[in-house]
C-alpha cells in the first residue's frame, strides 16, 4: 500500500499546499487551511471516471485522437431542448429548465426544504413519462415514499405516485453508477453528495478526497450518459457550501436555497449558471403539503408595509421580474468609536458609505449611533437603486419621521449626496403603480410618466430627506 501523505486544503478556494500556513497564499483567507491525509494511489487517476464511455473507452479521449481545430471549422452547437420540471419558479432560476448532461448543485440550511423541492421536481418529471432516479443517502426508501405520498395527495397534477420515479437508498458510488446505467434516466437526484463514498478510497464520506472524487465521477458520468444531475449539498455554519470551492467549479449551476426555517417564504437564487441568468430568483412558500410557488410576487415582500419611521419601499429588479421590497432601518444610542453597523440582506459596504454620506451631506450625527438595517423577507439586494430608500430609512429612524402613505423611492446616491439615475425605471414605476402606490421619489431629470402615479423628482439626498414627515 502506498504511503499516505499530508495535504492542506483551503476550505474557501480549494487550493492545496504541502505545508500549513495561517493565511491561504492564493485567496488570502485567514485560518482556512485544513489538514487531510491522502493516499497517492487513490488520487493518481482521480481524473479518470469509473465508467465506460459510450464508445467503449475509458471515458477520457486518447491524446492521439484529440486535435485542435480552427474555430471556423467547428460545427454549430445543437439547440438541445431543455427538460422542463413543471415547477415554474425552479425552471425560471435554471434558465428555462434542466439542460441534458448538466450538473446542478443545490445548497441550503438544514430543514429549509431542499429534499422536498428535489422530490417535487423529480415527481413532476416522472409524471411527464421521463424515468428519474432519486438517490437518498440520508433517508430510507420507506421514508421517501411517505413524503412522496404526502406531496401527491395535495398535488394539482395527480394524486397517484408516478411509476417512473425510482428510489435508491444507497451511498456507494459504484452501485449508484450501476443503477443509472440500467435505468438510463433523464435526471438523477443525489441527496446528499456529502454522504456518497467510493470504496477504494481510504477516507471517510464527506472528506475532501471523497467529495472531490465522487462529484467528479458523477459529473463525468452525467455528461457521458446525457442525463441531468441534481446534487444536494450541505452548508457550513457560515452559510457556504461544505467542501472545497472546487465543487462549484465542477458543476454547471450552483443554486442557493435561502430563507428562515421558522418562516414560510423561501428564495432560490443562482450563484452560478452556465446556461442562464444568475440574477433570477424563484419564490416559494412552505406549506404543510410541500413547497408552493409564489407566481405573482410583486408585492409579496412589502404587502404588510405601513408608514412608520425607518421603513421605505423600493422597487428592485431581480432577473426578469420586479419586486417591491420593504427596507427597514433602526438607530439606537451606541458608543462613539465603536458604533455597530449591521446589515441583513443588504451590502454592508454600501451601508457604511451611505452612513458617511448622511453625516457629511445631510448633517446627521450617526457616529455614536448603532445602525441596523434589513430587507424584509430575506431577499438579498445588491443593486445601487436601493441606495435612496436605505438612506431615507436610516434618516427616518434617526429623526423619527416617515414618508407619506403609499410612497416608494428609488435612486442611486453618489458620494456628493446627489441622486443618480437607475436602469429600467419605467418597469419599476409600472410595478409600483400596479400594486397600489400613488407616489414615487425618483432621480431628477426623469421624464417618465405613468398614469395614476405621481413621480416626484429629487436632486439630492438633502432634498429627499425633506419629504419625511
Amino acid at each position: 500500500m502506498a504511503k499516505a501523505r499530508t495535504q492542506f486544503v483551503c476550505s474557501h478556494c480549494g487550493s492545496s499546499f504541502a505545508k500549513w500556513a495561517g493565511r491561504c497564499p492564493d485567496c488570502g483567507t485567514w485560518d482556512a487551511l485544513e489538514e487531510f491525509r491522502i493516499d497517492k494511489s487513490a488520487t493518481q487517476d482521480a481524473h479518470r471516471p469509473a465508467f465506460a464511455s459510450p464508445a467503449g473507452g475509458s471515458g477520457v479521449d486518447d491524446a492521439s485522437r484529440v486535435q485542435a481545430l480552427p474555430i471556423t471549422d467547428i460545427g454549430e452547437a445543437e439547440n438541445t431542448p431543455r427538460i422542463v420540471t413543471g415547477i415554474g419558479e425552479f425552471d425560471r432560476v435554471l434558465g428555462g429548465g434542466l439542460v441534458p448532461g448538466s450538473a446542478v448543485l443545490l445548497g441550503g440550511d438544514p430543514g429549509i426544504g431542499k429534499s422536498t423541492l428535489m422530490l417535487q421536481a423529480a415527481g413532476r418529471l416522472a409524471r411527464q413519462g421521463r424515468p428519474v432516479l432519486y438517490v437518498s443517502a440520508e433517508e430510507s426508501a420507506a421514508q421517501i415514499r411517505l413524503r412522496a405520498e404526502r406531496l401527491a395527495q395535495h398535488s394539482n397534477v395527480s394524486h397517484e405516485l408516478p411509476e417512473n420515479l425510482y428510489v435508491l437508498a444507497d451511498t456507494n458510488l459504484a452501485r449508484i453508477v450501476e443503477q443509472t446505467r440500467k435505468l438510463n434516466p433523464a435526471a438523477v437526484v443525489i441527496d446528499s453528495v456529502q454522504m456518497i463514498y467510493k470504496g477504494d478510497l481510504p477516507a471517510a464520506p464527506g472528506s475532501v478526497t471523497q467529495l472531490r472524487t465522487c462529484t467528479l465521477e458523477l459529473v463525468y458520468h452525467a455528461k457521458a450518459a446525457g442525463h441531468a444531475l441534481l446534487l444536494v449539498g450541505h452548508v457550513t455554519k457560515s452559510g457556504n457550501l461544505a467542501g472545497p470551492k472546487l465543487l462549484e467549479h465542477m458543476v454547471d449551476a450552483v443554486l442557493a436555497f435561502e430563507g428562515d426555517r421558522y418562516h414560510a417564504h423561501r428564495v432560490v437564487r443562482a450563484v452560478k449558471n452556465r446556461f442562464g441568468n444568475t440574477l433570477e430568483v424563484g419564490l416559494f412558500e412552505m406549506t404543510g403539503t410541500g413547497l408552493a410557488e409564489v407566481t405573482d410576487a410583486g408585492g409579496l415582500l412589502a404587502k404588510e408595509h405601513a408608514p412608520r419611521p425607518g421603513s421605505v419601499v423600493c422597487p428592485v429588479l431581480s432577473g426578469s421580474r420586479c419586486l417591491l421590497v420593504e427596507i427597514q432601518a433602526l438607530t439606537a444610542t451606541g458608543f462613539l468609536g465603536s458604533a455597530k453597523r449591521k446589515a441583513t440582506g443588504l451590502d454592508s459596504n454600501r451601508l457604511a458609505m451611505l452612513i458617511a454620506v448622511l453625516e457629511k451631506r445631510a448633517e446627521l450625527r450617526l457616529a455614536d449611533q448603532d445602525v441596523f438595517t434589513s430587507s424584509v423577507g430575506g431577499l438579498k439586494i445588491a443593486e445601487p437603486a436601493a441606495d435612496l430608500p436605505l438612506a431615507l430609512a436610516i434618516a427616518g429612524a434617526h429623526l423619527n419621521r416617515s414618508l407619506p402613505e403609499k410612497t416608494a423611492a428609488v435612486g442611486e446616491i453618489g458620494l456628493g449626496g446627489e441622486v443618480r439615475h437607475v436602469q429600467q425605471l419605467e418597469r419599476r414605476l409600472a410595478e409600483a403603480q400596479r400594486l397600489g402606490f400613488s407616489r414615487v421619489l425618483v432621480p431628477k431629470g426623469s421624464k417618465l410618466k405613468v398614469e395614476g402615479l405621481d413621480t416626484h423628482p429629487v436632486d439630492s439626498l438633502d432634498q429627499a430627506i425633506q419629504e419625511l414627515q
